[in-house]
């Protein structure tokens, strides 16, 4: 028998507000709906209880700015959504289980590299955590993450950016109408992992039928393709029709036969806000397709209002939308400061506003151009005056990459520039470090 396992984390400790839309109610409705229909009886399903990640699982994929211990209040829920995704992966690699959904709050896929607080209700990554965690525990090679959340999953974009070993999905309400703004075709991943990350922009309006049309003319050939070890699904459900802060017209059988055609190894909960009126069936019709039953009765209480993008009016923009993406090319800046390493140094200045605190993050990221790996990253990142540092050596780095990315790290603990807090992440080795003057170095 194929099992799917099933994990709730309701997070009763943590919310933005009792009347905000991120609260645990998402998934109390949700239980009681899988009871009420006796969903979880069914022999193949099997229920998991939640774990709490690590530090060092955190660490592993994101920098928490300017310290660790600077974000350890308020942070045990966000540890415990993590946790439960690689709990649940863990099972679906060790073959306990065939597929899986975690149905765990926060959401995470607005949080990237670095973090200085929550952005997007999001402060730690549930699905990159859990991608990296699977490549540094289990030996997975090639994953794919498909994030079908309305919003564009900006955050594991960033993280994944230069990775040329993940393929990074997103198909989403069009950023020019909707937060965080961002996931455009020319999107396409940094030099060394070109092509790598394909974002897919649709127009408000866009129901199941172009839902569907897209991901089985677009997303499923580039899937096959890539031919990944494992497919994880970010599966937000704010593109249903009664969702209050999008414009989207999917239904919960929509979802159904999105999980029927992605056939992710596991799903993972992301947004989703219309509390009574979507997610019960929608959870519902995701959790009966990953268990193989037929999904196709569910069916919400409400009809849709909003108008629907025909399919008719959506071929001739995704066929645009493919053209553009197919011709966008890299737009390069080479750059390096006086100590880095040899090689060429591929320089991309951005910001990142974090909308829940209300602040912004300056970046400036550098990744050396190789041809053989990810190549070594290295982030200056500032939060108002206070500035922290990034080393990253990639999975899989070659030989070069690797010595570039102790020089740096050697160079930082011995130079004079002042910064609050210094970061190694040896994805390579699994072993990740941070230092100040003050504390000297850590081990996590």
């Amino acid at each position: 028998m194929k099992r799917t396992g099933i994990l709730f984390f309701p997070a009763f400790d943590w919310s933005l507000g009792d009347s905000h839309p991120e609260r645990e109610e998402r998934l109390l409705y949700t239980q009681e709906q899988l009871f009420e229909e006796g969903v979880l009886d069914l022999p193949q399903i099997k229920q998991y209880s939640p774990r709490v990640a690590s530090l060092k699982d955190v660490l592993r994929t994101q920098a928490l700015f300017p310290n660790p211990e600077a974000h350890t209040e308020g942070l045990d829920p966000h540890l415990i959504s993590a946790g439960s995704s690689l709990l649940l992966g863990e099972a679906q690699v060790k073959g306990e289980i065939h597929n899986g959904f975690v149905m765990a709050r926060p959401p995470g896929h607005h949080s990237g590299a670095t973090v200085w607080g929550n952005r997007g209700f999001c402060s730690l990554n549930n699905e990159a955590i859990l991608v990296n965690y699977l490549r540094a525990g289990f030996g997975k090679k090639k994953i794919a993450i498909v994030d079908t959340d309305v919003h564009h999953g900006d955050g594991t974009q960033d993280i994944f950016y230069h990775d040329p070993n993940v393929l990074f999905i997103s198909l989403h309400q069009d950023g020019r109408t909707l937060y965080p703004g961002s996931g455009f075709v020319n999107e396409k991943g940094g030099f060394n992992a070109w092509d790598l990350t394909l974002n897919i922009p649709l127009p408000p309006g866009t129901g199941d039928e172009g839902y569907h049309y897209v991901l089985e003319n677009w997303v499923l050939p580039r899937l096959h393709a890539f031919a990944p070890d494992i497919i994880i699904n970010s599966a937000g459900q704010d593109n249903h029709f009664t969702d209050p802060l999008a414009s989207m017209n999917l239904t919960a059988a929509g979802y159904g036969r999105i999980t029927e055609l992605l056939q992710p190894d596991l799903a993972v909960l992301e947004g989703g806000y219309s509390i009574e009126g979507a997610l019960p069936y929608v959870n519902l019709a995701i959790l009966l397709a990953l268990a193989g039953e037929d999904y196709h009765h569910v069916r919400e209480p409400q009809k849709i209002k909003r108008n629907t993008v025909t399919l008719a009016a959506l071929k001739p923009y995704i066929q645009e939308l493919k053209r553009q993406q197919e011709a966008a090319k890299p737009s390069l800046s080479f750059q390096s400061k006086p100590f880095f390493p040899s090689g060429n140094w591929i320089y991309s200045p951005h910001s990142v506003y974090y909308d829940t605190e209300g602040f912004q993050e300056t970046r400036h990221d550098y990744v050396r151009e190789c041809s053989d790996c990810g190549g070594t990253v290295y982030i200056e990142s500032r939060k108002y005056t206070e500035k922290s540092i990034l080393v990253r050596i990639p999975f899989q780095a070659c030989a070069s990459c690797e010595q570039a990315g102790y020089d740096l790290w050697e160079h930082l603990q011995n130079s004079k520039e002042s910064f609050s807090y210094g970061f190694l992440q040896n994805q390579l080795h699994d072993s990740h470090y941070v230092w100040n003057r003050k504390e000297g170095l850590r081990k996590f």
